[in-house]
């Protein structure tokens, strides 16, 4: 019998903040990271991965918190371990003393999630299916067993979740021989970052529409004339029939969103996103009445399910995002994915860091098969930083992800990027914390590695 043996932890880090990739109003030097870990079986025919994301500081305590669960997955025999995640998401949200820490928010529940992302690639590989497709095939009963309703039920229940997913059923094999042959809408981030110039938001805007987006997204929230000639150059590079979002990633205070992105909207931005705390469910009412027609987005930094309830049941938003490592993995944005389903709320997930866009295409794409059973005005970010560091990496042909084929989850980094990237007794980090070798010259080398 296979059995869990260990859990390596590793505290990945990219330099992105060198380049300003990433920069926003509210973070203005991310460095991408990955407090990544690998479930090891005694018999090693398949381990799991998962990760979750983080801005450079503080990686090392997000890897801590995974090491602190250790317990709850280590002798856990792999088959039952693969046929009821759920077992094991319920032990790990429900310790006791871990709870105290959150309950269900935060550095814990985050490391929750990467431990159960970890268990779903491990299932997928095992039944020898991308995760999208694991789900799609999945009894109606079992998703439901999968889920806690727990501070839910209120908005749905059990027989609600599986009336949807049995309804989802029809016509799901149509859908997901679409999805093979057309993929799934995706927007871009990439053009938009805040600390780029001017003339690299234009060309990468026009590269954009020529890829096929039909939708992109621009970082504001910093200073309103700045916004006012971005949005206009951006408008200009595009034209019309381009959809531009707009994110100000929290930066706000409620009167506040509501006077800049109407100072803005003679651009005619499809949404504001995390115009306030994500914790303020009444604070995005007022901003969504105070904004329309433009139409509000949340949920990268929503903590967890019930937080998605309150701002569904409020009226708070117009664009539900989850996040595939924010909450408690793939168990809890089940949940999240049935209520916006519940709710008519179409879901646009965030992918803005290294690896989400790697994961959370298949839940969207679960969705659209096996779920909610349309796109219309559903899209995935996606972000064109860092891919190549994946097995099994995204892949964007004509504005649309395609559709992953290989088993798992899509979490599994190459190798050679541990080595180089793990901080900070990497190649690439010794390296550049001693100041001997110049950072390009790192990642050239690692680069080819990867190639190779």
């Amino acid at each position: 019998m296979s059995v869990i043996t260990a859990i390596d932890t590793h505290d990945v880090r990219f330099p992105t903040s060198r380049e300003l990739d990433g920069s926003d109003a509210m973070n203005p030097d991310p460095d991408y990271s990955a407090a990544y870990l690998v479930l090891r079986t005694s018999d090693d025919s398949h381990q799991g991965h998962g990760f979750t994301f983080t801005i450079g500081r503080g990686n090392d305590v997000q890897v801590a918190a995974i090491q602190a669960l250790r317990h709850h997955v280590i002798g856990r025999p792999v088959a039952e371990l693969c046929a009821d995640p759920g077992a094991l998401y319920r032990d790990l949200i429900g310790d006791s003393q871990l709870r105290w820490l959150g309950p269900e928010k935060g550095v814990m529940h985050m490391a929750i999630g990467a431990v159960v992302n970890a268990v779903w690639d491990l299932a997928a590989k095992r039944e020898g299916k991308p995760l999208w497709q694991l789900l799609a095939d999945a009894e109606p009963e079992w998703l439901v067993s999968q889920i806690d309703f727990r501070y839910i039920s209120d908005a749905l229940t059990p027989q609600d979740a599986l009336d949807l997913l049995r309804k989802g059923k029809q016509g799901a094999a149509e859908r997901a021989q679409r999805l093979l042959e057309r993929g799934y809408p995706a927007y871009t981030t990439s053009p938009g970052w805040l600390g780029y110039s001017d003339e690299k938001l234009i060309r990468l805007a026009k590269e954009a529409v020529a890829e096929g987006f039909t939708q992109i997204k621009l970082k504001v929230g910093a200073d309103l004339a700045d916004d006012v000639r971005r949005c206009a150059a951006a408008r200009t590079a595009v034209g019309p029939d381009i959809r531009i979002a707009i994110d100000a990633n929290q930066r706000w205070d409620v009167d506040q969103a509501i006077e800049w992105t109407n100072a803005l909207a003679a651009f005619d931005p499809y949404w504001i996103e995390e115009p306030t705390s994500p914790d303020d469910i009444l604070g995005h009412a007022a901003i969504r009445r105070g904004v329309a027609p433009v139409k509000v987005a949340t949920g990268e930094h929503v903590q967890n399910r019930i937080v998605f309830k309150q701002l569904l049941q409020a009226g708070a938003i117009d664009i539900l995002q989850l996040d595939s490592a924010r909450v408690a993995g793939v168990n809890e944005n089940l949940a999240i994915l049935l209520l916006a389903a519940k709710f008519g709320m179409p879901v646009c997930p965030h992918a803005g860091g290294v690896g989400l866009c790697e994961l959370v295409q298949h839940l969207s794409m679960f969705d659209y098969v096996a779920l909610s059973g349309t796109t219309e005005n559903r899209v995935i970010e996606f972000v064109d930083h860092l891919h190549e560091h994946f097995l099994d990496p995204v892949v964007i042909e004509h504005g649309h992800y395609k559709a992953p084929t290989l088993p798992g989850f899509s979490a599994e980094m190459h190798p050679a990027t541990i080595t180089t990237f793990e901080y900070p007794n990497g190649e690439f980090w010794t390296a550049d914390l001693a100041g001997t070798q110049l950072p390009a010259q790192a990642a050239d080398t690692a680069e080819k590695e990867l190639t190779a």
